[in-house]
């Protein structure tokens, strides 16, 4: 192999491979990417997740633990919860026993955190001639950023690039940068996510439920936990119910909150019209035969499946969280609503008592094209790649 095709050789690590959307956008990235071009290592903590089978036979996998995330405290389940966060624990603490084991004392190039939750991970690689670049899904302001000192958010400038996924956290990172040369790492990249693949498999049946012909159905797809607001939403569609305006709630996701929100619901007595239907790796088809799609979350960093609502020119109402101004195109493709239950409360009621005002959406929807396109995204951080 001459010095002209010698190919970079990347480590990217993620928690796992399971149904949340920076594991969804990481994946679509990797079938994208040329296998000629780079030697690409994916390091998960733990072996698990949807999406494996979706990983490039070209990459290879490596591992701390094997099996499904734990998410209870059952006695059966505790000895291997607490072993694997020892185990994990000792590897993050002493990463060159990570490095010289289970990756076999590989150098890289470019070491690459998918999510900002291995940014410790991998700044305190032994590895200190690699370049390094973090993704951040999620908005500073929010989540457990909310609890960073100062101190803390400055750690990220260690890396040479961070990337973020829209315009709200590229603003929050660059009043952080003390000076030009940190706020040249940051590079907003929208989500690479494959319009096509959302069109086709949109029109797949749908055999485990049954949409009405008279009555609405709102669908809301995400992983079941607070961040989400799944919990707002049912509250909301009692009330609704309860004023004699009939819909149908569709719920579809899985999380470690669900068994709490199934509980919500049969509390609600509301199980006869909302439906959770728990993870499919194939919401496509849910989306288009709904009548609305809604978001009920109470915080987001760019949420994606917008994007696939959008797709698939779905009328939507949605939460006025990060991103969400910059996707609906500050209100022209959906309707925005204040960010609590009484927000989601007047958007459902609107969709229910004046349906003709979501006709703008319609249209605008129409002749929309979309910014955030697949070959886009792989290219820009393929070019952020290649420059380092």
């Amino acid at each position: 192999m001459n010095s002209e095709t010698v190919k970079k050789k990347i480590l990217i690590r993620i928690g796992s491979l399971r149904h949340g959307g920076a594991e969804k956008v990481l994946v679509t990235f990797l079938k994208n990417l040329p296998a000629d071009k780079y030697e690409i290592d994916l390091l998960l903590n733990l072996y698990s997740g949807k999406y494996l089978a979706e990983i490039p036979a070209w990459i290879n996998v490596f591992y701390l633990n094997r099996g499904e995330m734990i998410t209870t405290n059952r006695p059966k389940d505790l000895p291997e919860k607490i072993y694997r966060k020892i185990y994990q624990a000792i590897l993050k603490k002493f990463p060159k026993l990570l490095y010289s084991t289970i990756l076999k004392d590989k150098k890289y190039d470019i070491e690459f955190a998918a999510i900002h939750g291995m940014r410790d991970e991998i700044l305190n690689s032994p590895l200190e001639s690699s370049k390094k670049i973090i993704w951040i899904h999620n908005d500073l302001e929010k989540t457990e950023f909310k609890n960073y000192t100062e101190g803390e958010i400055r750690k990220f400038f260690g890396f040479d690039k961070i990337m973020v996924i829209s315009e709200k956290i590229q603003q929050d990172f660059e009043r952080t940068a003390k000076n030009e040369e940190e706020k040249k790492r940051i590079v907003r990249i929208y989500n690479p996510l494959d319009t096509e693949e959302i069109i086709t498999k949109s029109n797949l049946p749908v055999t485990d439920y049954e949409f009405s012909k008279t009555v609405k159905t709102f669908v809301s797809v995400g992983t079941v936990f607070a961040q989400k607001g799944f919990d707002r939403l049912l509250r909301v569609h009692k009330k609704l119910m309860d004023e004699g305006l009939k819909h149908h709630i569709l719920i579809l996701g899985d999380g470690y909150d669900l068994e709490n929100v199934k509980k919500l619901r049969d509390d609600l007595g509301i199980s006869d019209t909302a439906t959770m239907l728990g993870f499919t790796d194939n919401p496509y088809p849910y989306f288009k035969k709904a009548d609305f799609y809604i978001l009920s979350s109470r915080y987001e960093g760019f949420p994606t499946v917008l994007f696939e609502a959008i797709t698939l020119k779905k009328q939507i109402i949605a939460t006025d969280v990060s991103g969400v101004s910059e996707m609906l195109e500050n209100g022209n493709l959906g309707l925005i609503t204040e960010n609590s239950e009484d927000g989601i409360y007047s958007g459902m009621k609107k969709a229910l008592t004046d349906p003709e005002s979501f006709n703008r959406y319609n249209e605008a929807l129409k002749t929309y094209k979309m910014s955030f396109n697949l070959e886009n995204s792989v290219h820009s951080i393929t070019k952020i790649i290649d420059g380092l």
